[in-house]
């Protein structure tokens, strides 16, 4: 943490996040509400019908009325409907037309209204009347009208958006296609080198071209080279494959893909190609860059070793998109692939061709001077004692496949 920044800069209270989730809510809400008022009678939802205005002094004499809204703008009244007196007007029940039906008039002068509704207030015909002096205009209108398709996208944009983002925020359905790769910003952040790998020195001396590569590729290109299109490290299991990919990415310094072969099959047809050119396609945007990808075998077994493997297979379209990507028309400059497996005999032949994985590394099991190396590794943070015997350890462990493991040195030691 930089201290300089921390005392030049007074603690400002941080200020929440707006969380665009509860905007959604929110939208979703009142137009339910306004739909809800309005299917109830709370606003205006009812039916109206026109009459002239000889018939709406007929109405109003007969009692039929409750209050009377003038709209000075448009020349109009309306006259909402007892309940007591809907049948007499419209023939039908509250069910048909709403629970505050109202009678629409056309007037001429407003002076001559408000003398007959004055009377009619008198004499108890109505209860009052008031004014509307703004246009009853078609925006409320145009609301009602659009307002159910807002609601219904609003409603189906608020699940697609909880969808996308899954359930802890995590990729969700939409994001099945996007690649599960670890990205390591800086390599050598996981502080692991050369100097972390003991023995392998064959293996080393191999890679460290590559590092030199990705440190100055300067020096190469004006001689003529080119960057190594991938490097195949093969052996055992735990004999330091994926230590010594970590390694390299360690020296160099630059970003590093980490995934297995197992992140691109799916049960979806399809998604794996996808994966494998969506880390591509973040990989040529860091470049120079390593993506690493272990235990390749499980997608890069060989179409004709397997019966079951038909045209339409997720795995076999996996590998064409991995073979396409490697080595097909369109460039990776600064990319390089590095994968482990223990299986090489059940890799297709297409990945080990010239100008996929252009070298293929042994990573044997350390003999016995390696072996002691490991051990000096792995103790260099340990308590020893004082007639410790590090070479009747290392004599003691023919074959070791496990001395990578700082668990598996302490339990030698124990």
């Amino acid at each position: 943490m930089d201290n300089s920044n921390s005392n030049n800069k007074p603690n400002m209270p941080k200020m929440p996040k707006f969380n665009m989730t509860w905007l959604y809510i929110f939208v979703i809400i009142a137009l339910g509400v306004v739909f809800f008022a309005r299917g109830n009678g709370l606003m205006s939802s009812s039916a109206g019908v026109d009459r002239d205005y000889t018939t709406f002094k007929q109405y109003v004499e007969k009692g039929y009325g409750t209050k009377v809204i003038i709209n000075k703008d448009d020349n109009t009244l309306r006259m909402f409907v007892s309940p007591d007196h809907i049948r007499d007007i419209f023939k039908s029940g509250t069910d048909q037309v709403g629970t505050a039906p109202y009678v629409t008039v056309q007037i001429g002068s407003v002076d001559k209204v408000e003398s007959f509704l004055d009377q009619a207030v008198a004499h108890k015909k109505i209860a009052s009347y008031s004014y509307e002096n703004k246009s009853d205009s078609g925006l409320m209108d145009i609301l009602f009208s659009i307002g159910p398709w807002i609601l219904i996208f609003a409603i189906w944009y608020f699940i697609m958006r909880r969808m996308s983002s899954g359930v802890n925020g995590a990729g969700g359905v939409f994001n099945v296609g996007k690649s599960k790769a670890k990205l390591y910003e800086k390599a050598n952040e996981m502080g692991i080198t050369f100097k972390d790998v003991a023995g392998q020195t064959g293996a080393k001396q191999e890679v460290q071209e590559i590092v030199d590569f990705l440190k100055n590729p300067k020096k190469y290109t004006d001689l003529g080279g080119k960057i190594p299109k991938g490097a195949l490290l093969i052996g055992p299991p735990g004999t330091g494959k994926t230590l010594l990919a970590k390694a390299v990415a360690g020296e160099a310094g630059v970003p590093f893909f980490s995934m297995s072969g197992s992140d691109f099959v799916e049960m979806f047809v399809g998604v794996g190609a996808s994966r494998v050119r969506d880390v591509f396609r973040q990989a040529k945007e860091k470049s120079p860059c390593i993506i690493f990808i272990d235990e390749i075998d499980a997608v890069g077994r060989a179409r004709s070793k397997n019966p079951a493997m038909g045209g339409n297979d997720e795995r076999e379209n996996t590998l064409n998109a991995l073979l396409t990507e490697m080595d097909g028309f369109g460039t990776n400059s600064g990319v390089i692939v590095l994968a482990a497996t223990n299986r090489v005999d059940m890799l297709d032949k297409a990945l080990l061709r010239a100008g996929r994985f252009d070298r293929q590394i042994h990573v044997d099991l350390p003999d016995l001077p390696e072996r002691k190396e490991i051990f000096l590794v792995h103790m260099r943070n340990l308590k020893l004692h004082k007639d410790l015997d590090i070479d009747l350890l290392a004599r003691q462990t023919p074959g070791s496949q496990a001395l990578t493991s700082p668990m598996s040195v302490t339990k030698q030691l124990l």
